[in-house]
């Protein structure tokens, strides 16, 4: 009976399916692929079966174009393999990429898990079988983009937990990825375009990560790679306009010449060394013995129109991050562009397609001594709704030990002022406008969508019943002050920027943002001083800054009167840190202002001893402001 072509193919593919099911193909593959001949007296009928179905051979093999069939039948199986563990690893990936970065709990644990079990697998059976997988068709690009998404999972990881052994990680891969130029085009003649993009995604995402590792080399040998590749690009397929591209290499050359003049220089987090004073620690002892509130989760978040900011990390949000994490003590990403090979010799594989990387490397990089980080979750450009949903999520699992702590930087829209909604929830005692915070929202989104991107201060008021350190950097920051008083549970603590600002934000950043996060740059920066000079005598004056942060910690510790508010937060380092260099931002702007207007002071709510006062303060200034030679700079010295 004949059969029509396309029922005699899909029996075809369904025979050779169930060949392969009965591991047939290994056997088949000791025959050559020619019509059979007749068989021998001695042959079993089991293989008078297989010897008729030899001529379906050749027909599979032009029905599936990938993997190239090799002469060894074992290593089209162990291809075969590779690429289920890599379509199962993926769909993993899927789940635990498209999980809100706030996610906490056992179901994120659950999903993170499982997706690096599959790529533990993934990755020991390739190192394995490499050799074989090579001859059977596997490209360097197909390992790249393994590594990459291990890269992947550990940096969003590290974005989950803070913990740096994961960032580690992600650098590690990238770096072997990078060096081995698994997606360059090797010896292809034509460019791929495919693969082309995949590059320039990954070198985007390196370049992420080499900024928060604070590898300022690695940052210049990755911008130029991306400029050059979408030079390349534009040329290799002019029909594509690549404006993206185009517009994430500006906002690159924006986000690296925001820090220019002050790069190979400390980093912002949290030196145990550096930033603990010793001479302070008898006088932050006595408050242990009450209330004692630790930070353990911060939301951060950043909105402005033309802000400085690379894919999706503001400069804002890209200082504070850092702001809120240690330093490691010794931890550094090695090179891993060489391996040992069998005899013990380097071998450099930049020509082959290499994986002998260690996808636990994680735990070796794990720095005993140094402290947990809080975690972490940057919102980038968020609706109202999303941060206050990310917020609420937060608040659900915090624990009554520990401090949230809430980073908004946003535009203030002073033209709300038609709109007059009664602010029922402030409390009659208060002693604060009681249209001040309605009239006065921040701006989160594009212009034209009306009260759908304002944040009001009122919407904050319910996240008061949990402990809440509030950081506002915004043109109308002060109209958060009607918060205090109103609280649902627990007395908030805020930090609230200038209503103006002396320094332009659209270059290298918010002042404020830049005084909390690295003074000793905010200072020069406002001043004005040339990178040349502040290199020369950047040690003795962050000696000087050190020794003035030290005094007014000590001053603040042993003022009488201190608000509970704030004294229950001071044993945690990184709002102590937070809190001494406010101090000392207000200290300077009210020498530098030369109209003694509030509008240029920043503000703290509930207010901290007099002891610490901006005029308490001047002498340090004075200090750092002669050791710079910028006296003149400030009015209230002349």
């Amino acid at each position: 009976m004949s059969l029509e072509p396309r029922l005699f193919i899909n029996w075809v593919y369904i025979t050779i399916n169930k060949l392969i099911s009965l591991n047939y193909l290994s056997t088949l593959s000791q025959f050559p692929l020619s019509l059979p001949t007749a068989p021998s007296p001695t042959t079993t009928h089991r293989k008078k079966k297989k010897e008729k179905k030899k001529p379906f051979k050749n027909l599979f093999t032009s029905l599936l174009s990938s993997p190239p069939m090799a002469s060894d039948a074992t290593s089209v199986d162990l291809y075969r393999e590779f690429r289920s563990l890599v379509e199962r690893a993926d769909r993993k990936f899927a789940r635990v990429r498209d999980l809100p970065p706030y996610l906490r709990g056992p179901h994120h644990l659950l999903y993170h898990r499982k997706v690096f079990k599959a790529y533990t697998k993934l990755w020991d059976f390739q190192q394995r079988y490499r050799t074989k997988l090579v001859a059977s068709g596997l490209r360097r690009c197909e390992i790249g983009e393994v590594a990459s998404r291990i890269g992947q999972l550990y940096y969003g990881q590290y974005m989950r937990t803070g913990e740096w052994r994961f960032l580690l990680g992600a650098y590690v891969f990238y770096e072997a990825i990078l060096e081995r130029g698994y997606f360059e085009k090797g010896e292809a003649k034509k460019l791929d375009q495919a693969l082309r993009f995949k590059e320039l995604r990954f070198v985007a995402r390196f370049l992420v990560v080499a900024l928060l590792v604070n590898r300022p080399e690695a940052v210049r040998v990755l911008s130029e790679r991306l400029k050059s590749l979408v030079d390349e690009s534009k040329a290799a397929y002019p029909e594509m306009s690549f404006k993206e591209w185009k517009q994430i290499v500006h906002e690159l050359n924006r986000f690296l010449n925001a820090d220019k003049e002050f790069e190979n220089l400390r980093s912002l987090r949290f030196n145990i060394s550096f930033d603990s004073y010793p001479n302070s620690i008898p006088f932050i002892a006595p408050f242990y013995m009450k209330r004692v509130l630790r930070l353990r989760d911060a939301v951060l978040t950043s909105y402005h129109r033309n802000e400085v900011k690379f894919t999706e990390l503001t400069i804002d949000a890209f200082r504070m991050f850092q702001c809120l994490e240690y330093e490691p003590s010794g931890s550094q990403p090695s090179s891993a562009t060489k391996e040992p090979a069998e005899n013990g010799t380097l071998s450099d594989y930049s020509g082959v397609a290499s994986g002998l990387i260690d996808v636990n490397l994680a735990a070796d990089l794990a720095d005993p001594n140094m402290p947990l980080n809080p975690r972490k979750a940057v919102i980038y450009h968020p609706t109202v709704s999303h941060v206050i949903s990310v917020v609420a999520s937060i608040c659900e699992e915090l624990s009554s030990d520990s401090v949230l702590l809430l980073y908004i930087s946003a535009s203030g829209d002073h033209s709300f002022g038609h709109k007059k909604v009664n602010n029922f929830f402030v409390r009659k005692d208060s002693k604060t406008d009681a249209h001040a915070c309605s009239e006065s929202p921040v701006w989160l989104g594009p212009r034209g969508n009306g009260g759908m991107n304002y944040l009001f201060p009122e919407d904050l008021v319910p996240f008061t019943r949990i402990p809440l350190f509030l950081i506002v950097d915004s043109g109308n920051s002060h109209a958060f002050k009607v918060i205090h008083g109103a609280e649902r549970g627990e007395p908030a603590a805020m930090l609230l920027s200038p209503s103006a600002s002396p320094s332009d934000s659209t270059r290298s950043g918010s002042l404020f943002t830049y005084f909390l996060t690295a003074p000793l740059q905010a200072f020069c920066h406002l001043v004005g001083l040339s990178s040349e000079f502040y290199a020369a005598v950047y040690s003795e004056a962050e000696q000087v800054l050190s020794s003035a942060l030290a005094e007014i910690e000590e001053m603040l510790c042993t003022s009488k009167g201190i608000n509970s508010v704030w004294a229950q937060v001071l044993p945690d380092p990184f709002l102590r840190r937070l809190i001494l260099r406010f101090i000392f931002c207000r200290g300077v702007l009210h020498n530098y202002s030369k109209e003694k207007d509030n509008a240029y002071l920043p503000v703290c709510v509930p207010s901290l001893p007099e002891a610490v006062s901006p005029t308490s303060v001047t002498s340090h200034v004075l200090l750092l402001a002669e050791k710079l030679e910028v006296v003149d700079r400030f009015p209230s010295f002349r």
